[in-house]
């Protein structure tokens, strides 16, 4: 059986996975105070050109984005999304237990428009009786987007100068941010994300580590006191060490955007294959998520021999999947997919 329903299926890289083996007897303080977790900090403020960000590591994903947007809201604050978001439509209402709401936009190809952000905020303002609703209190977005989009560096540059404009905060949420920064497609570097917003988290989960991600604060006036926030939400690991030693094995030698690379790679020969086939394209990612529209019955045959996600219901007699690629994917199961076909 071949499978493509996500990336994060395998473990971690084998670097990774050596790493550990060797330092697997040392004894290191807790909490990220040990020497990994500093010296991953160290390249990865040097990767993103910012040597004063201050950098956390946090255990998964949906831990991340509601530890982050929770100490950053005050409690009268919602969150600026797309209806199509992570945040508010595939957590669990995590963003909503926390007692902030998911204030949602529009949006095209998982992508908000800085328009509409700031006629948002504007028309919110304008209300006399916005003291009665929930405020924006931030902007989030997905750098790829759940639709394997990427914005373009003058996008996030509106999107960035309209929060500037209105007093917010941008925060990234960057769970697949290497397979973006490796897109053939992408006109921005990491220093270039950073530089652009006030918060990001660089995912490990999903690019070769075992877990864990790396949220990158550049605007040192927000999320002063973290910590305590991060224990709170129990996204704070006792051996961080595991945390500090992934993350400085993938900022060695440029070893993430090496092996998001070869994500991009697999996924540009999976979708040439189904374009050979003369299969439709939902939308066309340029990332390691490629969205197809396929029959129905073609659908059952296809999981004869392997596995992906369904997305929804296109018409009676055809739906939208979404096969993924990863750091770990073999080119042999590619072909042998195309073969199937």
């Amino acid at each position: 059986m071949l499978h493509f329903d996500c990336d994060y299926m395998e473990g971690a890289h084998p670097l990774i996975m050596e790493k550990l083996l060797q330092t697997n007897m040392e004894q290191t303080p807790g909490y990220g105070y040990d020497s990994y977790c500093q010296s991953a900090k160290e390249k990865i403020r040097k990767f993103c050109d910012m040597p004063h960000a201050d950098i956390h590591f946090l255990v998964g994903g949906t831990q991340t984005n509601a530890t982050v947007i929770d100490g950053v809201l005050k409690s009268y604050e919602g969150v600026l999304a797309a209806e199509t978001g992570h945040i508010n439509v595939h957590e669990s209402g995590a963003i909503e237990t926390s007692g902030h709401k998911v204030l949602v936009l529009p949006q095209k190809e998982g992508k908000v428009r800085a328009e509409d952000v700031d006629n948002y905020i504007t028309n919110f303002y304008n209300d006399p009786t916005y003291g009665h609703m929930v405020a924006p209190g931030m902007l989030y977005i997905s750098y790829p987007t759940e639709y394997g989009t990427l914005y373009s560096k003058n996008e996030l540059t509106a999107l960035s100068d309209v929060c500037h404009k209105h007093n917010i905060p941008l925060f990234i949420d960057g769970a697949r941010l290497g397979y973006g920064l490796a897109s053939y497609a992408a006109d921005m570097g990491m220093a270039d994300i950073a530089r652009l917003c006030d918060i990001f988290y660089i995912g490990g989960t999903k690019v070769g580590a075992l877990f864990g991600e790396a949220v990158v604060v550049t605007n040192k006036e927000l999320l002063k006191n973290f910590f305590p926030i991060i224990k709170q939400h129990g996204a704070l690991l006792a051996k961080g060490r595991l945390l500090g030693i992934q993350f400085d094995t993938l900022f060695t030698d440029n070893l993430y955007l090496k092996i998001a690379r070869h994500a991009i790679d697999m996924a540009e020969t999976l979708k040439n294959g189904f374009r050979q086939k003369g299969y439709r394209f939902y939308i066309d990612s340029p990332t390691n998520q490629q969205f197809l529209i396929l029959e129905n019955n073609k659908i059952e045959e296809l999981r004869k021999k392997a596995t992906f996600e369904t997305w929804g219901i296109f018409d009676n007699k055809h739906s939208i999947v979404r096969f993924a690629t990863s750091w770990a994917t073999k080119e042999e199961h590619i072909q042998e997919l195309i073969k199937f076909l």
